[in-house]
């Protein structure tokens, strides 16, 4: 078993539970509007995943997981003082997409719309559509975090308190080895055809 870094990345809520749940195995990134490098870097290949709440949008959810955003606001402090922080991820494999045809291939992969994910393709044309294959995790003992001004904003990553990151307890992983193997077998199949 590995101890992630003290680095989350964020990603909307719905799509961390969906990890979080076996649901996907993928994560499609092409970096926040403030990000300094000005596109997506992999910083760490082994993080915390960072739910955020704020820019969810049920019209780019396929309908079967639409009402998944509810159930993640249930638990939401819209108060925007602490986040709870759940679960944490490895980078299994790092994938370039560059056109619509793969993202055609990886729609069944994802709780996202084909106009969700052509959206994140388009968006920085010149730049590359980011599939991270994730090993996804839970933590025995969530973490509520404060959330502090460096959390804030448009940008994937955010450096969380390590001393508050040790309560995690152990992890346990999502899918077993042979449901993860099975499914990232299926995903680069997809993509090969």
């Amino acid at each position: 078993m590995f101890i992630p870094e003290s680095i989350a990345l964020k990603e909307w809520a719905v799509t961390t539970k969906a990890l979080q749940e076996g649901a996907q195995i993928i994560m499609m990134r092409k970096g926040g509007i403030v990000e300094e490098t000005r596109h997506f870097e992999v910083r760490s290949h082994t993080f915390y995943l960072y739910p955020t709440y704020e820019h969810q949008k049920k019209e780019w959810i396929k309908e079967s997981h639409r009402l998944e955003i509810d159930e993640t606001l249930v638990n939401w402090d819209q108060t925007g003082q602490t986040v709870t922080v759940s679960a944490c991820a490895k980078v299994v494999e790092s994938i370039e997409i560059t056109d619509t045809e793969d993202l055609i291939r990886i729609a069944d992969f994802h709780i996202g719309t084909d106009a969700f994910a052509e959206e994140r393709l388009k968006w920085k044309r010149k730049q590359p559509l980011h599939l991270l294959v994730l090993r996804v995790y839970m933590l025995e003992n969530p973490v509520t975090l404060p959330v502090v001004p460096e959390y804030l904003g448009c940008k994937s990553w955010v450096r969380l308190e390590q001393d508050r990151m040790e309560a995690a307890g152990p992890l346990s992983p999502v899918l077993n080895d042979t449901e993860f193997e099975k499914e990232h077998l299926r995903l680069k199949h997809a993509l090969a055809t």
